[in-house]
């Protein structure tokens, strides 16, 4: 099930991104600041129309698609998720089952345990931590099983055992055939655990491709501005920033959000 973006264009944000994802890798999406980050993630899950361009599931237009097999095939978490009610861990996790109008008990209880929530399922949601709470959208999203999920920065709230955690249940997610798409701003998560990744830089797609070719330190010099520098082997690289490069002058390109 190839997910597809073709010349998308939006205003201030993107500017003609084109893009071919396939299943069984993760994609890393990185660039600065206001590269359009966000806004790509957003138009990949059909959440934001662009101007220009459009977006294809295995050769369907998702304009198209029926909001109902659209939600069963990707499954979306946004990098502040908001919840409307108190609800119970349990409950919350459970709406991800909404899609396929049914309970899905076993898809409920396999996302609380991928993100250790078990202790947590019937604790309202106002009395968890910001990390607690993190896990528990991103469950929800799993519960649902779809075959892509497309989260914008999983890992920010996040503690380092549950970033590993959670990034074994999506390299598991990954070899199982599903597709997997991660808005990260920690760039050694992305050298050390994506397959592919995609730069913006601007709303534009810098670079695209390889951990190793995409996040060279060249490229990273250049469109992060800072001096930059790779250590340690293949998978577990740490990158050595030595300072901010000084800002060149000229017209400002159309910045989109994060």
């Amino acid at each position: 099930m190839t997910l597809a973006a073709r010349d998308l264009t939006l205003r201030g944000r993107l500017a003609n991104v084109s893009a071919t994802l396939e299943p069984g890798r993760i994609t890393a999406i990185c660039g600065p600041n206001g590269a359009g980050k966000s806004s790509l993630l957003q138009c990949l899950a059909g959440l934001l129309a662009p101007d220009c361009g459009s977006v294809t599931l295995d050769g369907c237009d998702l304009v198209g698609l029926h909001p109902q097999r659209r939600a069963q095939a990707i499954g979306y978490l946004p990098q502040d998720g908001a919840v409307a009610w108190d609800l119970a861990v349990r409950r919350l996790v459970a709406l991800g089952r909404l899609p396929h109008r049914d309970r899905g008990e076993a898809h409920v209880a396999a996302a609380l345990a991928a993100l250790d929530l078990d202790a947590l399922a019937d604790r309202p949601v106002s009395r968890l931590s910001g990390g607690e709470r993190a896990r528990a959208l991103l469950a929800r999203v799993l519960a649902g099983s779809p075959r892509w999920i497309l989260a914008d920065e999983p890992l920010a709230a996040l503690d380092l055992a549950h970033q590993l955690r959670l990034l074994a249940y999506l390299r598991g997610a990954a070899e199982s055939g599903r597709g997997v798409v991660l808005v990260l701003h920690d760039l050694a998560l992305a050298m050390n655990h994506a397959d592919r990744v995609i730069v913006l830089e601007s709303g534009r797609k810098m670079t695209d491709g390889i951990p190793d070719d995409a996040l060279s330190d060249a490229i990273v010099t250049r469109v992060w501005g800072i001096g930059a520098r790779w250590l340690g082997e293949p998978g577990a690289r740490a990158l050595v920033a030595d300072q901010a490069l000084p800002v060149a002058a000229g017209p400002d390109a159309s910045r989109g959000s994060s």
